[in-house]
């Protein structure tokens, strides 16, 4: 199969013009080899067939319930390796347990006392604090005539935003911010010296929180069993301090670079925006559409054999949903779906697949969302002087296996 496989690359999967357009017109899902793996899978790359994907029940996470079990070659291990590759085995299950390889009552059973924390009430606290951090960031990039958007504004954002919601002590916050760093964005030198040191404080806030509980997420994940409901264990909520640090510090400030370069090669959007405050509601969907930061979703197993999106699935059978390809699809969107509105008007619902669909839908869109707003809103709706500091061709990209291109850099000037 995987010699009469599309083999993609970096470039093409992050292009949702020349890299989809030929495979959203075919008749069958094609078969392809992602960006830095060897084992093939079926792509699924227009919207409306991406969405039936995410809510298809015969299409599941745990590949161990599907037929073939875990005997063959698989792209979701292939992507688990490499991401855990030179890390300390017996703590690498603490990220490796990820909700979104869950299926039905156990991904509800691990999944609802989180989603009963992220209330909009404790989502709307944080506004706040976002503000504040956002302020001071961009006070101090404009003292020094501008920054790494990506390295020196956005990742230290969203660090610091996931050490408020999960309740890093404020004496410990320095460090446990350095630790994350060195996990989530570092060179990787330091990401197993880091995830010891996470875990082992982990365990040390759980029990500390049990004793003194207060207002943060962590507190109210040890309050929030019901009388029906199993409580979480130690191990399941490392794991979701994990699943925060994975979830809410790389890719939303991947996204954030993502979409100020947007905006920057759209300079005529992003003075839209500046004059016009009110496109602000309109531009946060939009750019989370544009980028979709996360290309490729999680890998799905067909438990039997089927007729999905005009192909024969076999049971066992692996696939996956190409989110930015299904966010630029000229059925969904029309004849500008490849083109930045900040004006945009969507219908019900986000209007994108950007934060998933159906069970596995991101828990923090609607923080995604806040921080995306006071984003925008601070650098391209109050200031109007937001420039690259390089040439456009200058600036350095990297990818990860399976997801395309990623800004290294943003350096700008304010």
């Amino acid at each position: 199969m995987t010699e009469n496989a599309v083999h993609l690359t970096p470039e093409q999967v992050e292009n949702p013009v020349r890299g989809y357009a030929g495979l959203r017109t075919r008749d069958e899902l094609p078969h392809v080899v992602l960006p830095g793996l060897t084992t093939p899978v079926r792509l699924v790359t227009r919207y409306a067939d991406v969405k039936a994907a995410l809510t298809e029940p015969r299409l599941i996470r745990d590949r161990g319930r599907a037929p073939g079990g875990a005997e063959a070659a698989d792209a979701q291990d292939e992507l688990l390796a490499a991401a855990s590759a030179g890390l300390p085995a017996e703590y690498v299950t603490y990220f490796a347990g990820h909700l979104a390889l869950f299926d039905g009552e156990e991904h509800a059973r691990r999944r609802a006392p989180l989603t009963r924390a992220f209330t909009a009430r404790r989502i709307a606290a944080l506004r706040a604090f976002v503000e504040r951090t956002a302020d001071g960031l961009a006070a101090e990039a404009a003292r020094n005539g501008g920054t790494d958007l990506l390295g020196a504004f956005a990742y230290p954002l969203a660090t610091q935003v996931i050490c408020e919601l999960i309740g890093v002590d404020a004496g410990d916050r320095d460090q446990v911010c350095s630790w994350m760093r060195d996990f989530a964005f570092g060179d990787g030198s330091r990401a197993g010296e880091a995830l010891v040191a996470l875990v082992e404080y982990a365990k040390e806030l759980i029990a500390r929180r049990r004793a003194e509980p207060t207002e943060d997420l962590i507190s109210t994940l040890l309050q929030g069993a019901r009388d029906d409901e199993d409580p979480l264990t130690e191990d399941e909520l490392i794991g979701i301090v994990f699943l925060l640090i994975n979830t809410g510090i790389t890719p939303p400030a991947l996204f954030l670079a993502h979409a100020a370069l947007a905006l920057l090669d759209h300079p005529e959007q992003a003075a839209r925006l500046h004059a016009d405050p009110g496109l602000l509601p309109r531009a946060v969907p939009e750019l989370l559409r544009y980028v979709s930061i996360v290309r490729i979703g999680a890998t799905l197993y067909a438990t039997e054999d089927f007729d999905f999106a005009g192909t024969a699935l076999r049971g066992g059978e692996a696939v996956t949903v190409a989110l930015l390809a299904a966010d630029h699809d000229p059925e969904e969107f029309g004849d500008g779906a490849e083109a930045l509105d900040v004006g945009r008007e969507f219908g019900r619902g986000d209007g994108h697949l950007a934060f998933g669909h159906g069970a596995h839908y991101c828990i923090g869109a609607a923080l995604g969302r806040l921080v995306t707003g006071v984003v925008l809103d601070r650098l391209f709706v109050r200031r109007d002087g937001l420039r690259l500091a390089v040439d456009r061709e200058a600036l350095k990209f990297g990818h990860w296996p399976g997801d395309g291109f990623h800004l290294l850099r943003l350096p700008v000037r304010l």
